[in-house]
C-alpha cells in the first residue's frame, strides 16, 4: 500500500511565499486523494502495491490496461508531490538564493548563466497551458527544462532498454490548487515567490544522485 508522506517541515514554514492554508489543502487533501485513489486502482494487484511509486510510474506499460490511466494519473500525482515537498524549505533556512558546486557548474554549462536558467524555467512554468508541471531534468548529467501535462512525469518517458531516462532534480507544480488561494490567477507572482523556497541543497543531492 502507498502512504502519504509527512512534510519535511511545518505547514507554515514556507510563509509568506506559500501560505499555510494552501499547504494544508495541497498536502492533506489533494496529495492524500492521489494516494487513496492509487491504492483503490491497484486493489487486487499486489505486485504493484509493493513497488516504490517511482518504480511504478517508470513501468506503466506493465500495469493492466483497465486501470492504467487511473494509475498514471494518481501514481503520477503521488510521485510528483512526494518529490515536490522535498525540494522546498523555509526561506529562513537553506532555501532561496543560488545553488553551488557541481550543480551550479552544470546549470552554467547548460544555460550559460544561473539567471538565464531561472528565466527559462519560469517561462516554461508560466507558459504551460492548463494544469501541469515544470521540471529541471538530468540526462547523464546534461540538464534540460521540460514541462508535463496534468500529473505526467518525466520518469514515465519511454527509453531504450537498459538505459535510464531523464531524472527530475527540480519541479514546480503549476496546478491552480498549488497557488490559487493566495495568488488567484497570478501564476507569474506564484512562480516568482517560489524561488525563495527552493532548497538547493536537496536539488544538488538529486543532481549528484542522477550522475
Amino acid at each position: 500500500m502507498f502512504t502519504l508522506p509527512d512534510l519535511p517541515y511545518d505547514y507554515s514554514d514556507l510563509e509568506p511565499y506559500i501560505d499555510t492554508e494552501t499547504m494544508h489543502l495541497h498536502h492533506d487533501k489533494h496529495h492524500a486523494a492521489y494516494v487513496a485513489n492509487l491504492n483503490d486502482a491497484l486493489a487486487g494487484h499486489e505486485e504493484f502495491l509493493k513497488m516504490d511509486v517511482e518504480e511504478l510510474v517508470r513501468n506503466l506499460a506493465k500495469v493492466p490496461e483497465e486501470v492504467r490511466t487511473k494509475v498514471r494519473n494518481n501514481g503520477g500525482g503521488h510521485a510528483n508531490h512526494s518529490f515536490f515537498w522535498t525540494i522546498m524549505g523555509p526561506a529562513s533556512g537553506a532555501a532561496g538564493g543560488q545553488p553551488s558546486g557541481k550543480l551550479l557548474e552544470a546549470i552554467k554549462g547548460s544555460f550559460g548563466d544561473f539567471t538565464v536558467f531561472q528565466e527559462k524555467f519560469s517561462q516554461a512554468a508560466l507558459g504551460h497551458f492548463g494544469s501541469g508541471w515544470a521540471w529541471l531534468v538530468s540526462d547523464k548529467g546534461k540538464l534540460s527544462i521540460v514541462d508535463t501535462a496534468n500529473q505526467d512525469t518525466p520518469l514515465s518517458e519511454a527509453v531504450p532498454a537498459g538505459r535510464q531516462g531523464k531524472t527530475p532534480i527540480l519541479a514546480l507544480d503549476v496546478w491552480e490548487h498549488a497557488y490559487y488561494l493566495k495568488y488567484q490567477n497570478r501564476r507569474a507572482d506564484y512562480i516568482k515567490a517560489w524561488w525563495n523556497v527552493v532548497n538547493w541543497n536537496e536539488v544538488r543531492k538529486n543532481y549528484e544522485t542522477a550522475l
